[in-house]
């Protein structure tokens, strides 16, 4: 049995996890082409990716061989489900490997955004040292009271909560599922939870119905100091409206660890703006994080070796 990693850099950029251990027939490839693809995977019946887009077409010239695709992460927006489960080939995830370190970088987006770091560190390195020699020259707010909106109630939306709460900040949830209020939760409609936050911040899966979800119409019901965190899937706001909304103070700022395009643009606005931070998509990335995503994927396939498979996401068990 043949075991494909197409895009192994992705996970394993500081080399400190070893894939060739997922078995005994074991091809790595640091990065794969959409050219590359269809050759690499010839003979497999394992294919492991990291947010690799796979088209429709693709998946369809695949090899009848080919019985599981393992998505190495938690959102599988970038594979044709229905394709796959028309050639009968399951697909697999990694669910809550990362919730911790993911709610944790989500918080870290709110408190640095609160205290204006962002703005801080800049002063710095231009030596501007007024922060010191004066009283502090930028805005600097609680955030215990204040309202945290939860888009999604998922692993990482609950880690979240736990924190902020633990923060004493006060919860708002908006979800797919209509749900009570419960534990000092408040469950409400996306506009609502828009209107009355403080911080919004989303998880919330990448499909047909959350592209875009926050756009120029969502953003203008937020409150002109509000940020926006997004630690989910880039696409789930529409960057140019943010962008807009960002450059006429219409939100107080955003931490942005996903980019609707990754990497942005050399020339992208939201490098240099003092009310954003981005980060590199990094809140899955922690080491423990990543020898955690090992170990479920390793647990994907041997279990799908052993007849009782795991983390199905398309239905089949083929």
């Amino acid at each position: 049995m043949k075991i494909v990693v197409l895009n192994e850099e992705k996970m394993n950029y500081d080399h400190l996890l070893d894939f060739h251990q997922l078995g005994d027939d074991v091809d790595v490839y640091a990065y794969s082409s959409d050219e590359e693809i269809l050759e690499r995977v010839r003979g497999a019946t394992i294919v492991i990716t990291k947010e690799l887009v796979l088209s429709n077409e693709m998946v369809e010239a695949f090899d009848d061989s080919i019985k599981l695709i393992i998505e190495a992460g938690t959102g599988y927006n970038n594979i044709p489900l229905a394709t796959c489960q028309k050639k009968g080939i399951m697909v697999c995830n990694i669910p809550a490997y990362s919730s911790q370190r993911v709610a944790q970088t989500a918080i870290m987006l709110m408190l640095n955004l609160a205290s204006s770091m962002q703005v801080q560190l800049r002063m710095l390195e231009r030596k501007d040292h007024s922060n010191f020699t004066k009283y502090l020259q930028v805005s600097h707010v609680e955030l215990n009271d204040k309202v945290l909106g939860v888009v999604g109630y998922g692993h990482i939306a609950k880690e979240t909560i736990k924190i902020a709460m633990a923060m004493g900040m006060k919860i708002v949830v908006a979800s797919r599922t209509p749900r009570q209020d419960h534990d000092g939760i408040h469950f409400t409609t996306l506009d609502e939870l828009l209107k009355m936050s403080d911080v919004v911040s989303l998880h919330c899966p990448l499909n047909e119905q959350t592209y875009h979800m926050i756009a120029s119409s969502q953003l203008a019901l937020m409150k002109p100091t509000a940020f926006l965190i997004n630690t989910a899937r880039g696409a789930l706001i529409d960057e140019q409206a943010l962008i807009a909304a960002l450059q006429k103070k219409e939100i107080g700022g955003a931490g942005l660890d996903v980019l609707e395009h990754e990497p942005p643009l050399d020339n992208s606005p939201l490098y240099d703006m003092d009310n954003v931070i981005i980060t590199p998509h990094m809140g899955w990335k922690g080491k423990e994080t990543r020898e955690r995503l090992y170990q479920i994927i390793k647990s994907n396939v041997d279990h799908y070796l052993a007849g009782d498979p795991i983390n199905v996401v398309n239905g089949t068990s083929r």
